[in-house]
């Protein structure tokens, strides 16, 4: 069964940074677009990016510029370095093998102004 496991959310000041990872077991990693959602309480989950196995990255317009993902393919591990953190920001971030329905449970992010 696949798993996505994230980490490295926390709660951080307006303007600061966070990297996120996902690491993912059970899948050919290196083969599979890997994406990057978050969810506000009481919103609907939003796209942020996704790399593809090439290493193409798209972003979502909320974070782009201020956000990095990437991958490791050795470690079946993507990333999501956030930078200029803002406390709309505050969510739950969750990793997911893109156009198929594996998530992981998600790691919270808090931002405090």
């Amino acid at each position: 069964q696949v798993q996505l496991v994230e980490a490295g959310g926390g709660l951080v000041q307006s303007g600061g940074s966070l990297r996120l990872s996902c690491a993912a077991s059970e899948i050919i990693f290196s083969r599979n677009v890997m994406a990057w959602y978050r969810q506000a309480p009481g919103k609907q989950r939003e796209f942020l990016a996704l790399i593809t196995s090439g290493g193409r990255e798209t972003y979502g317009e909320s974070v782009k510029g201020r956000a990095t993902i990437s991958r490791d393919n050795a470690k079946s591990t993507v990333y999501l370095q956030m930078n200029s953190l803002k406390p709309e920001d505050t969510a739950t971030y969750y990793c997911n093998v893109f156009g198929q329905s594996y998530w992981g449970r998600g790691t919270l992010v808090t931002v405090s102004s």
